[in-house]
């Protein structure tokens, strides 16, 4: 079998990443790039793209499997199915710390190979060994840049408002 007879490696780490988010307790999001394949509600799509929480508290009845993604999730209130095919998710990610793995974006009309393109989401091209850009590298920013707590700028963090939390005692 050579490198185009196999399958692709992208299910393979989308299970890997989530793994190692939930060992770490860490909650795994997935970027998925939406068209009529996926299976998702529309109102939460901005820009043909969803990121949806994958956690296990989040979803009931997950696979990752190596064609689809599949769940279900409670969308305001409402129970959902959700599906999505492997080769349209774009990152997986750790909300809490944004580790993870971008993927190639799916060019419309595309085989079953995968060709890469800028993603609209979170791509920045990365410079190559001799300074070109190479499309196939793609790197995840994070929508808000975390202001490290050290820096003059950072405001100190605030405590939760409302009541304190209590655990109450049923015998």
């Amino acid at each position: 079998m050579n490198a185009l007879e196999s399958t692709s490696t992208r299910p393979y780490l989308i299970r890997a990443l989530y793994d190692w988010c939930t060992d770490n307790g860490l909650t795994p999001y997935v970027a998925v790039l939406v068209d009529d394949s996926v299976q998702v509600p529309r109102e939460y799509v901005k820009n043909g793209e969803i990121v949806l929480n994958i956690s296990f508290d989040a979803t009931s009845s997950l696979k990752l499997g190596n064609d689809f993604i599949e769940f279900k999730a409670r969308f305001a209130g409402t129970a959902r199915e959700i599906m999505v095919p492997v080769n349209r998710v774009i990152a997986i990610y750790a909300r809490e710390n944004g580790q993870g793995m971008a993927f190639p974006v799916p060019v419309a009309g595309a085989g079953a190979e995968d060709m890469p393109r800028a993603s609209p989401l979170s791509s920045v091209p990365a410079a190559g060994a001799h300074g070109e850009d190479d499309p196939k590298v793609v790197q995840l920013v994070t929508p808000e840049p975390a202001t490290p707590a050290h820096s003059p700028d950072a405001d100190p963090p605030r405590p939760p408002s409302g009541p304190r939390p209590a655990l109450k005692r049923v015998k």
